[in-house]
């Protein structure tokens, strides 16, 4: 019995193109040629391509069909290889699933890690301000990473968080004191009900030191003139005492 590439192909289910691959990597050897120069193809023929096209669809490489023996119909130590590394493959789905539904379900950045995306929906945080998070959490150690997103998960806002987000980077003197004055005693509240936020990072992975280095960076690229004077000047309240009967 002989058959033409195009009947070949079509018994194996596979393409001409699959089974002229073959041949160029070497895979399916080359059949005679009939007196008019067309392919002639076999049973043995047949059986090697049905072969590889079976270990191709349970997720073998051609290179690595090649490294078995025609002769081995059970070759147990590449399945039992092929198993492990579809395994790991399915979890690391899964786990790229569920952190699909997080990042859908709340809203969240893509380059934020799973952890904090419950925290993105009601964060109320401007362009800038998930920029900066972003930038954290690839230099913040665990424990601190985990203060940052009970913090954002908290919900907490005030009247002054747009206030800064809208601050004209040409904003007079008087204005950008003012609005400091009155943010301070919120950081200041917050910083109470979240004292791990400001806690060393200790654990960070390349030191607190380089935490604070990118954290300075970060901010003089993220935010205004305007926004980074009125920080320094929060900064600046912040160390003084607060005045008699406010929050502490």
């Amino acid at each position: 019995m002989a058959w033409s590439t195009r009947e070949i192909a079509r018994l194996a289910g596979t393409s001409l193109r699959a089974v002229r691959h073959y041949h160029d990597v070497g895979l399916l050897p080359e059949p005679e040629r009939r007196s008019n120069g067309y392919k002639q193809y076999g049973v043995a023929h047949l059986l090697r391509l049905l072969r590889i096209k079976r270990l191709v669809d349970l997720g073998f490489s051609l290179a690595a069909i090649a490294e078995m023996s025609e002769d081995d119909q059970h070759p147990a130590e590449a399945l039992r290889a092929l198993d492990a590394e579809l395994a790991a493959t399915i979890e690391r789905l899964q786990r790229a699933r569920v952190e699909l539904g997080l990042i859908l379900r709340h809203h969240a950045p893509t380059d934020w890690p799973a952890d904090l995306a419950p925290a993105a929906g009601g964060a109320g945080l401007s362009q800038a301000d998930r920029s900066l998070v972003t930038v954290m959490t690839r230099v913040m150690g665990p424990r601190r990473l985990e203060a940052y997103g009970a913090l954002l998960r908290s919900d907490t806002t005030d009247p002054t968080d747009g206030e800064f987000d809208a601050l004209d980077p040409d904003a007079d003197e008087a204005l950008r004191r003012d609005l400091a004055e009155r943010m301070t005693p919120y950081i200041r509240r917050i910083r109470a009900e979240h004292p791990a936020v400001m806690e060393p990072d200790t654990d960070a992975p390349r030191g607190a030191r380089f935490v604070g280095e990118v954290t300075a960076a970060a901010l003089e690229e993220l935010y205004n003139p305007a926004q980074l004077d009125v920080m320094r000047r929060v900064a600046v309240l912040l160390a003084q005492a607060p005045p008699d009967g406010a929050d502490p």
